[in-house]
Formats: C-alpha cells, structure tokens, sequence
C-alpha cells in the first residue's frame, strides 16, 4: 500500500477544531494531494469519556463527499492504560484481547460510514494480553476484509520485533507499520527502533514531528501560547503536567531557537524544516501532521515534496549534540 509522504492526523477534530473547521482541513489536503488520513476511535484528545469517537464520526461524514477508494484510512483500538492516561473507551476497562478489537473495530466502521479500514492499528501495546491472542484477532479483521493492513503505535523495538515473530511463527498477518513519536526534539527512535524497521521492512509512520507544535516557534514567542502542552500545563492530571514539562523546557526552547535560525538560513519556515527532517529517512513512510486551523497546513505542504541539504542536516545534528535533553 502506497502513501504519499504527508498523512494528515485528525486527533484535534472534535475540540481544538470545530467540525467545519475539520472540513476545511481535510478539503484542502485533499486538494493538495493528501490522500492518507489518520485517526482513532479514542479521539479527539485531550482523551475525554464524553467525547471519545466524535473525531471518527467527523471523518466519516467527510469522506462521504469523497470517492472512498481515493482514500487511504487509518485508525486505532485503544490499547491498556497507557504511561499517561486511562482511555476512556468502553468505560476504561480497554484492552488489546479478541473481545475488545472487535468491538473497537465494529464501533470505528460504524462511526466511519465505511466497511473497511486501510490500517488498523493497536494504539498501545498491552502488557498484560499475550500478544498471539492479539494478532490472532487482528488476523481475522484482515480475513474478513474489514481491514487491509495492520500496524502497531508508540510500541519497542522488543514488541515490534516479538509481534512479527509470532506472526511469521503462526501465519497471521504481521504489523507493516509503527507509528511512534519522532522528531527534532525526539530523536530516540533512532536507537533500537529504527533499525527494527530497515531490517525487518516496517514502515515508520512519525506523529508530532512538529514536537506538539513546540517547533513552530510559538512557545518561544510567547510561553503562554494558546496550545495542547499549555492545558496540560494548567491540567489537575500530574501525569499530562509531566508530560508537558518533558516536551516544553528551557532545553528544547533552546534547541527550537536555532531550529528556527537554521529554517531562516535555509528560507523555510520552522514548520517546513521540522516537517521536512522528519521525512528523509529511508524508513518512514509518511509524517503525520496535525493542524487546527487550515492556513497552519501552507508550510507543511512546502515539505511535501521537498529534501534537505546536508548542510541543513549537519546543522540540525549540531543543535541536538550541543543541548541535550530526556526526550533525545
């Protein structure tokens, strides 16, 4: 299955992006050549029990004004508690086992409108379900046409490598996808995992390469900028303010400063660089980005098609050696 080199994720239709405003969005990606779209039966975030699903339903009522074969669509079962939250789906008691991926599916191609999903994808991994009950489940979907291919989300090198050997193991059809936090400010996928993708042929699928929009530059203008980490920050969840304090700190501030220096440089916008870097490996597929509004999509279309020069490159790798952080 082909794609082309810029998915658009949908986790903020519901909340920071009005339904309308979804519309316009996927309109003009549409427009633009985005055929691939990426969403999930938890969202929108921030993950709410009242909420969870609606970014589906919208999906699904757009791509009914959309030939449906002109559409390549991805979506997730919501795994376990993951390290930060406890998805809300099916009253919080999720789990990646035969009986919840079913009815996890059942409910997405309901809201969806469609009978079939392109990538279905496990959210998180579960710790606790065998993951042969898992991929035995996974296997029928694909049997039974509901789903084409199969990927897994914010997973290790150990649970990516041990899936596709039980798949090849027992016959069932394996993840050809991980879909991972990858970026400027997050370089860690580039330790075990990417290796796991170039030698066993698995497609990264990068989400917030733009850091959760910290790379944009908004933060550095204004600390207090209208943003994700900003609730989280003001958040009663410890777990969302730690989650915001490891992506928005004085060292990855620093680092993004000499991003934007670079992009000035190159004559790019900081949202093109960050988009484009993420893009130049050989293992990733296609980078997932995310937008509230459908003017935020203009720099991220310039990086569609575009490839850095190994000065741009060498100096992006400076600024990681020199500031240091957890998240690299």
């Amino acid at each position: 299955m082909r794609v082309r080199p810029i998915c658009l994720g949908t986790m903020t239709f519901g909340t920071q992006a009005d339904k309308k405003e979804a519309f316009a969005i996927m309109d003009k990606g549409y427009e633009r050549g985005i055929n691939f779209f990426d969403t999930a039966e938890l969202y929108p975030v921030p993950p709410s029990g009242k909420l969870a699903g609606l970014t589906e339903e919208i999906v699904g009522e757009w791509m009914h004004t959309k030939p449906r074969d002109s559409i390549i669509l991805a979506s997730k079962v919501a795994g376990a508690a993951s390290g930060w939250f406890v998805p809300p789906n099916r009253h919080g008691l999720t789990a990646i086992d035969r009986f919840h991926i079913e009815r996890a599916v059942e409910g997405s191609l309901k809201r969806l409108k469609t009978d079939y999903i392109d990538l279905y994808q496990m959210h998180w991994p579960d710790t606790i379900v065998p993951i042969e009950e898992s991929l035995e489940a996974f296997d029928r979907l694909v049997q039974s046409g509901k789903v084409r291919y199969l990927g897994t989300s914010n997973d290790t090198a150990y649970g990516t490598t041990k899936a596709l050997m039980k798949s090849e193991q027992l016959g069932y059809a394996r993840f050809e996808s991980v879909q991972n936090n990858f970026s400027l400010l997050n370089r860690r996928f580039l330790d075990e995992l990417s290796t796991v993708c170039e030698k066993e042929n698995i497609s990264l699928l990068p989400y917030s390469p733009l850091a959760g929009g910290v790379l944009s530059g908004k933060y550095n203008q204004n600390f207090h900028a209208k943003g994700r980490f900003h609730d989280y920050m003001n958040s009663p969840n410890v777990r969302q303010r730690t989650m915001a304090t490891r992506f928005l700190n004085d060292k990855t501030l620093a680092s993004t400063a000499k991003y934007i220096a670079i992009a000035k440089d190159a004559g790019m916008h900081p949202v093109t660089l960050a988009t484009a870097w993420s893009k130049q490996f050989d293992f990733v597929a296609s980078t997932i980005i995310g937008a509230t509004s459908a003017e935020q999509l203009d720099p991220i279309f310039k990086a569609m098609n575009l490839t850095l020069s190994e000065d741009v490159l060498k100096a992006c790798d400076k600024v990681h050696d020199e500031i240091l952080y957890p998240m690299g």
